[in-house]
């Protein structure tokens, strides 16, 4: 059983279609990436997954069940770490974490080892007396993060929980995310930035408009646009008779030379020609200093299914 299913979500505000029939599936133990341009949907499913927003269409079950008449029980199980810092400046760390773990329901000597567990984990535990206004921004997302997770959820939602920050804080956030999958949740990610998603997530979901655009592991969705190969090759030497001669290689759609006096030579997917290639290149006497493989990436792939950049 899927720990997250939304079939056929439809929200509107006013005449503004949000979300347009969007259907997505996360089962337990995926760090699963959802990617989409500005105003493309993300962030009204995630509020409505959090059970923040009444639909118009569609269901959404959250560990199986409705939030109709399971609310209470379903978001005692999630975790939010939103895109903007959302802790209370004149509370301590730790009262921070301590308020977040009493609205889940928790209190007692459990509280007090939880907070004290999330801000270990979150590296901020010899910092947890100091207010945020001390921290710094990567420390204050971190601080995000432990008042998110005190009630060890099983859904944990990550909206853009790296903007902003430095590049080790950054990292201490990436690691904290692998290892809050290893312990056993489950998470949504959502980033601007494309490393940060094939890095971490197990499956990704491109929506745009609203709609659900592709889904796939990262090299399912690199396979949609993949149907050519590009390789670049260093040699000691160019000519043209050179370059028109690849031309007539099979398979080989294009060749030419670059700028840096590179060579470049696109071939139809799969030709398996790359030692048709290199015999021409020393039946004309020159020598390959390098070779280059371009792959697809996740980003090309984004760009030619969206038609936008991320931050559009």
């Amino acid at each position: 059983m899927p720990i997250l299913e939304i079939k056929n979500l439809k929200k509107k505000y006013k005449d503004f279609v949000a979300v347009d029939g969007l259907n997505l599936k996360v089962e337990e133990g995926e760090i699963y990436g959802l990617l989409g341009p500005n105003g493309a949907g993300k962030s009204t499913t995630i509020n409505t997954i959090c059970g923040l927003n009444k639909i118009d269409g569609g269901e959404v079950n959250v560990f199986g069940k409705s939030f109709k008449g399971n609310e209470i029980e379903i978001k005692k199980n999630i975790g939010v770490v939103p895109q903007d810092i959302a802790v209370f400046e004149e509370l301590s760390a730790y009262e921070n974490v301590e308020f977040f773990g009493k609205l889940n329901g928790m209190k007692g000597s459990i509280l007090k080892e939880r907070v004290d567990e999330a801000l270990d984990f979150v590296g901020l535990l010899d910092r947890k007396k100091d207010r945020p206004g001390a921290y710094s921004g990567g420390m204050k997302r971190r601080l995000n993060i432990a008042c998110a997770i005190v009630h060890r959820p099983k859904l944990i939602i990550m909206d853009e929980p790296t903007v902003g920050i430095d590049p080790q804080s950054r990292n201490h956030i990436l690691e904290s995310v692998r290892k809050l999958n290893e312990m056993g949740s489950t998470i949504i990610y959502t980033s601007h930035y494309m490393e940060e998603i094939e890095a971490l997530c197990s499956k990704i979901t491109i929506v745009d408009h609203g709609k659900e655009i592709a889904t796939g592991t990262k090299e399912q969705l690199k396979e949609l646009i993949s149907n050519e190969e590009k390789i670049h090759f260093e040699l000691s030497s160019t000519e043209k008779a050179l370059i028109e001669a690849i031309k007539t290689i099979k398979g080989v759609k294009d060749c030419y030379l670059n700028s840096d006096n590179s060579v470049t030579v696109i071939s139809e997917k799969n030709s398996e020609n790359i030692s048709s290639i290199t015999a021409k290149i020393a039946e004309y006497r020159s020598k390959i200093i390098s070779i280059n493989v371009e792959k697809p990436s996740l980003e090309g792939v984004f760009l030619t299914l969206t038609g936008r950049m991320l931050r559009d």
